[in-house]
């Protein structure tokens, strides 16, 4: 009796290993390398059988290692590293000037810094493949190309790819504090164990690097925008060095947010007046500093003069005056400045939609040549929806840098579904019409303003310490999606969802199909249910959680909701026309004819412009009340809809992630019924219009959603 029961106990754990074994909880992101099976690896193997490393450079490790984990996993097998000698199904990593290569006419001067190409040749005879780039980190992001091509099932026997990213700086922006509290993160706490650096660098950093390198990010700046001096002194830059040491062979660089406040702070100074010498002199000793310790380093990020950061103004001057005091500091070691124009004020009683055009626009062209002006990719501050910053466009003499918000502070945080692609794109294709028609936003910040200008897009990052990453499984798809569009800002959000969910989810088009179209709605119900028909700000203080549509005690007038939709009972909406504000006028022409007259602006964005009255009538042939309770129910059944297509996806798709998915789309579900509620029953009582019919009404009065609290909710400021 016992040796059968020590056979049957030693089946279970046989078989609880083998599923834990194949269980996935999201750490592998879109780099999983599953296995494939018997009929693709007998399709792949007779072109990869080996691998040509024609030297040990970190970054070509770093590409061979992948080459090397991929095969591993994929194949079952490791290929075989040769040194020199080319036989059939080669994979020759290299750059151009590689002797491999000599005498072989492969299009190099296409390829810039860091593009790269694939490419299906022969080489004494035998059939390889080659990927090369006129830099290592070429050659690195060509590795994860071919790699992406084998997981998605692509053929790979006849290749001629040539790819170059449209913008230099791709750089994700952390909003970490040095305590590891991630201001607007969802996701656990920083990543960066600054206690344990420099001397114990954990083993995720590495495949931080990994992760960004295979989306083409550069860039990183690992702490907040409301950040603290302390990081630029010299205990503090060593631990810097570390992640710089472990990110270095990935090809990304490190930019630190420096306060503008640090000379009073660190140096003992009485001012931080960029004009004046003194603060000139200190910034560029410790400028020099941070380059003996970090000799790569990529930089500053500053936030100034915004929500209580000290800056320029202080002193009565210009934000160009402080952004080219800190770049001349940085010029010499080739570094950069990305100067955030994400600036209000409290005693400013204009329009905060015009706020940061009033103080910028004026500035174009006076900023200096290593100087990035990062603009967000709206005027008020990362809004489920906004129209297009004015400021695109508007600046034809300075680089401007798109800002995006991965991190969902205003979009239900980490277990909403909301897929941030489309907005993306919605910005990036929008036009400026200037210099005229067709002018994008992606085209205002892929062309250099002179021949020697940077460009750029940062992310603010949704990254932490939760294993896998992001907090929620679906919160992928936006840092992969930002990789994407840093890379190739005229890319669709389409496409790029249909590559993170065959990467991430199944190479089954039956499963990755309804997946990429539940991701293409997604966003879109989160702005029916929270912001239809172009509201904004509506949500409760300081958290940014759940509705707050009737708040309106807080001390500044642009932290309260009313101040944005500014409902009564003859209408609703922000009149920014002539009449009004006048915002439509930072736009150009044709832009500000469209949007400012009713016939033709678009219903999404109805309410940022115009203050409308209930009973107006719009293009559906509802009444513009009858239309917002359609709106806020519409996104509440999205909902409903993306829960019954994952339920069907269960048995399909490894149990913990599909369990985990789920459980978030409940959530999901009753916060959005939550803010459907909430915002229904407020605006009732201000409109006093009766629900259309066979929309229900709200469960509780109005009182009882204003009485809920959430002191607790994640993501705050310190």
């Amino acid at each position: 009796m016992w040796r059968k029961l020590l056979t049957i106990l030693s089946a279970f754990l046989v078989f609880g290993v083998a599923n834990q074994a194949c269980a996935e909880d999201g750490y592998d992101l879109w780099l999983r390398y599953q296995p494939l099976d018997s009929a693709a690896k007998a399709h792949y193997r007779p072109v990869l059988t080996n691998f040509v490393v024609p030297n040990a450079r970190p970054t070509i490790r770093a590409a061979t290692d992948e080459l090397q984990r991929a095969f591993k996993a994929m194949f079952g097998y490791a290929l075989v590293q040769r040194e020199t000698v080319m036989h059939d199904g080669t994979v020759l990593v290299t750059r151009a000037d590689s002797p491999l290569l000599k005498g072989m006419d492969l299009p190099f001067a296409r390829l810039g810094k860091e593009g790269y190409l694939i490419r299906s040749a022969t080489i004494g005879g035998n059939h390889v493949t080659i990927i090369a780039g006129n830099s290592d980190v070429g050659a690195l992001y060509g590795t994860f190309r071919f790699l992406k091509l084998i997981q998605t099932g692509q053929p790979i026997d006849k290749l001629d790819i040539i790819d170059v990213p449209k913008l230099q700086v791709r750089v994700l922006d952390h909003w970490d504090n040095l305590d590891r509290h991630v201001e607007r993160g969802y996701a656990g706490q920083s990543l960066w164990d600054w206690q344990k650096l420099p001397l114990y660098k954990d083993p995720r950093y590495t495949d931080y690097a990994r992760a960004n390198a295979s989306i083409g990010i550069n860039g990183v700046v690992p702490n907040n925008v409301n950040g603290k001096a302390e990081i630029l002194t010299a205990e503090w830059l060593e631990k810097v060095k570390a992640l710089d040491d472990v990110f270095r062979p990935y090809g990304i660089k490190v930019y630190l947010s420096a306060r503008f406040s640090a000379p009073i702070e660190l140096g003992g100074l009485k001012t931080a007046d960029p004009l004046d010498p003194a603060v000139i002199a200190w910034w560029k000793a410790k400028v020099d500093e941070i380059y003996r310790i970090i000799p790569d380093f990529g930089g500053f990020l500053v936030k100034a003069n915004s929500e209580g950061q000290p800056g320029p103004a202080d002193y009565k001057r210009t934000h160009a005056d402080g952004a080219n005091m800190l770049a001349d500091a940085l010029r010499p070691h080739g570094g950069i400045v990305m100067w955030r124009a994400f600036v209000y004020a409290a005693e400013n009683p204009e329009d905060r939609h015009k706020q940061a055009y009033t103080e910028f626009q004026p500035l174009d062209g006076k900023f200096r040549d290593n100087v990035l002006v990062q603009v967000k990719n709206g005027a008020i501050d990362f809004q489920p929806r906004e129209p297009f910053h004015p400021l695109f466009g508007a600046m034809p003499k300075t680089p401007l840098m798109m800002e995006f918000q991965i991190t969902k502070e205003y979009l239900g945080f980490a277990t909403h579904l909301a897929y941030l692609g489309t907005m993306w794109e919605e910005a990036l294709e929008a036009d400026t019409w200037r210099p005229g028609k067709g002018s994008t936003v992606a085209d205002v910040i892929e062309k250099p303003v002179d021949a020697d200008a940077i460009t750029g897009m940062a992310g603010v990052a949704n990254i932490g310490s939760d294993f896998n990453w992001s907090g929620s499984q679906f919160d992928q798809a936006n840092w992969y999606a930002f990789g994407r569009f840093a890379w190739d800002p005229q890319s669709r959000a389409e496409d790029v969802a249909r590559d993170w969910a065959h990467l991430t989810w199944s190479n089954d088009p039956a499963i990755a199909e309804p997946i990429v179209r539940m991701m293409m709605r997604s966003r879109e119900a989160v702005v029916d249910y929270m912001t239809p028909l172009g509201l904004g700000h509506l949500m409760a203080t300081g958290h940014h959680y759940g509705p707050g549509p009737w708040v309106a005690d807080l001390a500044r007038p642009d932290w309260n909701p009313v101040y944005y939709h500014k409902a009564d009972a003859n209408g609703i909406g922000f009149d920014r026309t002539r009449a009004g504000s006048d915002a439509l006028s930072q736009y150009a022409p044709q832009v500000a004819a469209e949007w400012g007259n009713l016939k033709t602006v678009p219903d999404r964005l109805l309410l940022w412009f115009h203050h409308v009255p209930w009973d107006y009538r719009m293009r559906s042939g509802r009444t513009l009340w009858d239309e917002l309770v359609s709106r806020y129910d519409r996104g509440v059944d999205e909902v409903a809809a993306m829960q019954v297509q994952w339920d069907a996806f269960k048995g399909r798709i490894d149990q913990r992630r599909w369990e985990e998915v789920r459980d978030f789309l409940a959530i999901q579900h009753r916060e959005a019924t939550w803010w459907r509620d909430a915002s229904i029953a407020y605006f009732q009582s201000v409109s006093k219009r009766p629900l259309p019919a066979g929309h229900a009404a709200p469960p509780h009065d109005l009182d009882w959603y204003k009485a809920i609290r959430t002191p607790y909710a994640p993501g705050r400021g310190e």
